[in-house]
C-alpha cells in the first residue's frame, strides 16, 4: 500500500484532500463556537476538535498513527514540546501525538489560507519571525500558556530539516522559555512525516504508518539563561543518538 503507481497516487491525494475538507466543513460550526470561549478555554476545546478531525480522517486515507514512550510523560503538568520537523504531514502527527491541553507555536502566513487559517490562528500561537515585536509577542503569549497550566509546542530547527542529517540546528527560543518558566522539556521524534508526505512536495502524500516516541523529559531545573548553549546541545545529542536509533529514513551516511 506504501508504494503508488504515479496514477493511483494522485486519485488518492485527491481523495484524501476531499476527505480533509469535508471533514474541516462538518466541523467548521464548532470551531466557530469555542472561538467565542477566547485563547484558553476556547482554544483548548479548538485543539480537541483538531485531534478529532486527525482521528477520523487518518483511517479514512489508510493511516494510523503509534505512539511508543521510552519515559513515562505526565499529561498533568505544563512541559514544553519540542520535536524534529521534516514535512507538512507534521502538523497532523502532531495532534496524533501530544493528546492534552497545548498549544503550538506556528508560522503567522498560515494563517492567510482561506477558513483553515480562521482555525488556524484562533487555535494556536502564530509568530511572525521577520518582525521583532510580533516575536516577543508570541514569546509572552507562549509564557502565559505555561503560567496557565497548558502546555506549549516548538519545532526548534524553526522549519523543514532538507539535510539528510537527523537534524538541523536550533534556535534558542523553546529552551530559553522552559529556563525562565522553569518547564521540563520534553523531546518528541517524529519518525515517518518524511515518508508520508516530503517536504518538497505535499502532493506526494501516501498511506502508510506514522510513528512518534516520547523521550525522556529534560529537567531545566539549575540551568540560566547563559546556558542555553549546553541545554540545546543535551537535547540536540539525545534526539540525534535516538533518531540514528529508530532509523529515520532521510539520514543519509
Amino acid at each position: 500500500m506504501k508504494t503508488l503507481f504515479t496514477p493511483f497516487r494522485w486519485l488518492y491525494v485527491i481523495y484524501a484532500l476531499l476527505i480533509f475538507i469535508a471533514i474541516m466543513f462538518a466541523i467548521l460550526p464548532f470551531f466557530v463556537i469555542f472561538s467565542w470561549g477566547g485563547r484558553f478555554h476556547g482554544a483548548n476545546r479548538m485543539m480537541r476538535l483538531c485531534m478529532f478531525w486527525a482521528d477520523c480522517w487518518m483511517p479514512l486515507v489508510f493511516m494510523r498513527h503509534k505512539n511508543y514512550f521510552e519515559a513515562p510523560h505526565d499529561p498533568s503538568r505544563p512541559t514544553v514540546f519540542i520535536a524534529n520537523h521534516i514535512s507538512y504531514f507534521d502538523a497532523v502527527i502532531l495532534v496524533k501525538t501530544i493528546r492534552q491541553n497545548f498549544r503550538p507555536l506556528g508560522r503567522a502566513e498560515t494563517a492567510a489560507i482561506p477558513i483553515f487559517g480562521f482555525i488556524y490562528r484562533n487555535a494556536i500561537v502564530t509568530v511572525d519571525r521577520s518582525d521583532p515585536k510580533n516575536r516577543a509577542e508570541s514569546v509572552s503569549k507562549l509564557k502565559e500558556l505555561l503560567q496557565r497550566g497548558i502546555s506549549i509546542f516548538v519545532f526548534p530547527e524553526g522549519t523543514f530539516n532538507m539535510t539528510s542529517s537527523p537534524l538541523k540546528s536550533f534556535y534558542d527560543g523553546a529552551f530559553r522559555i522552559a529556563i525562565e518558566t522553569g518547564t521540563p522539556i520534553k523531546p518528541l521524534l517524529f519518525l515517518d512525516g518524511y515518508k508520508l508526505m516530503h517536504y518538497r512536495h505535499p502532493f506526494s502524500l501516501s498511506p502508510g504508518l506514522s510513528r512518534s516516541v516520547y523521550l525522556e523529559e529534560i529537567s531545566v531545573e539549575g540551568y540560566t539563561l547563559e546556558d542555553i548553549p549546553i541545554l540545546k546541545k543535551r537535547v540536540m545529542e539525545l534526539m540525534e543518538r535516538k533518531l540514528i536509533e529508530y532509523q529515520a529514513p532521510w539520514i543519509k551516511g
